[in-house]
C-alpha cells in the first residue's frame, strides 16, 4: 500500500502564474519506495484566476474558498489531506530535489515530529541568498525556537516556509492560525512547543523574491499589527507549552 506526504498550497490570483515553477519541483522528488505525494492547492477566494494553472495529474487536487487570507486557505487544505505528514510548499516558492525524502527520514526518527530545512532567497535576477542563522543539523529541542526567536527580534532560526509535520499534530493545534500574517510561524511555535524537531542544513526550499509577495507588503511591516501577532503567538505556544501533559510524542 502506497503512504502518501501530502503538500499544501495557499494560492491566490497573483501567485497564480508561478504553480507551474511549483509542480515542477515536486516532479524531481524522489521517494522512498512505496511512498508517494499528493498536492493540495487552495485558492484563497473564489475566482478564475487560479484554476488555468493547475496541472492536469491525478495527484493534484484543487479547491476554492471564502477569502481568509494564507492561514485559513491551508487550514481548509487539511480537509483533503490523506498522508501522514504535511508539507507546507508557497505557491511561488520551489522545492529543491530530495527534501521530501530528507522530511520523510528525519520524521522517522524516534521523537521527531516536524522537520525543517535550509532556505536560500530566490531573487529576481535569479542568484541566491543563504541565511545567517542556520543552526546545525539535527534535533531541536522543545521549546528551543521559540526562545531564539523572542530573543532575535521575532525571527526564528528555521524558516516555517519549510515545514514537513505529522499531520495528526498540526490537527490537534488547529492547523495554521487565524491571522492576516505569520500563521505559518504560529503553526512553528505551536509545534515547536509540544514536541521536538529536525533541521536539515542541506538546502530544501527556493523562498522566491518578487513584489507581489505578501511579505513585501507595507501592511506587513506595520509595527501596530506586527506586534499584536509577535504577542499572539507568543502567548499561545507559552501556554501551549505550560499545560501539564501536553507533549506530543511520535
Amino acid at each position: 500500500m502506497t503512504q502518501i506526504i501530502s503538500v499544501i498550497t495557499a494560492v491566490h490570483g497573483p501567485s497564480a502564474p508561478f504553480l507551474p515553477d511549483a509542480y515542477k519541483s515536486l516532479l524531481a522528488q524522489r521517494l522512498p519506495e512505496g511512498w508517494d505525494w499528493q498536492w493540495i492547492i487552495q485558492e484563497d477566494g473564489e475566482t478564475d484566476a487560479v484554476a488555468p494553472y493547475v496541472p492536469d495529474d491525478a495527484r493534484v487536487t484543487f479547491g476554492q474558498g471564502r477569502h481568509g487570507r494564507a492561514g485559513v486557505a491551508r487550514t481548509m487544505a487539511l480537509s483533503r489531506a490523506v498522508g501522514q505528514f504535511v508539507k507546507v510548499l508557497d505557491a511561488d516558492d520551489m522545492l529543491v530535489a530530495g527534501v521530501l525524502a530528507r522530511d520523510l527520514a528525519a520524521l522517522q526518527r524516534p521523537g521527531v515530529c516536524w522537520s525543517t530545512s535550509r532556505v536560500l532567497d530566490l531573487l529576481p535576477d535569479g542568484s541566491t541568498v543563504g541565511f545567517d542563522q542556520d543552526p546545525p543539523e539535527g534535533p531541536i529541542g522543545r521549546g528551543a525556537v521559540l526562545e531564539h526567536w523572542k530573543a532575535h527580534n521575532f525571527r526564528a532560526q528555521v524558516h516555517p516556509a519549510t515545514l514537513c509535520a505529522r499531520r495528526d499534530l498540526v490537527l490537534a493545534l488547529g492547523g495554521w492560525m487565524a491571522l492576516p500574517a505569520s500563521e505559518d510561524t504560529g503553526l512553528l511555535m505551536a509545534l515547536d512547543a509540544t514536541s521536538r524537531g529536525w533541521f536539515s542544513a542541506e538546502t530544501g526550499l527556493l523562498y522566491r523574491k518578487w513584489p507581489g509577495q505578501s511579505t513585501a507588503s507595507t501592511a506587513h511591516v506595520h509595527e501596530g499589527e506586527r506586534s499584536a501577532r509577535m504577542a499572539v503567538i507568543e502567548a499561545r505556544a507559552r501556554v501551549l507549552a505550560g499545560l501539564d501533559g501536553w507533549r506530543f510524542e511520535a
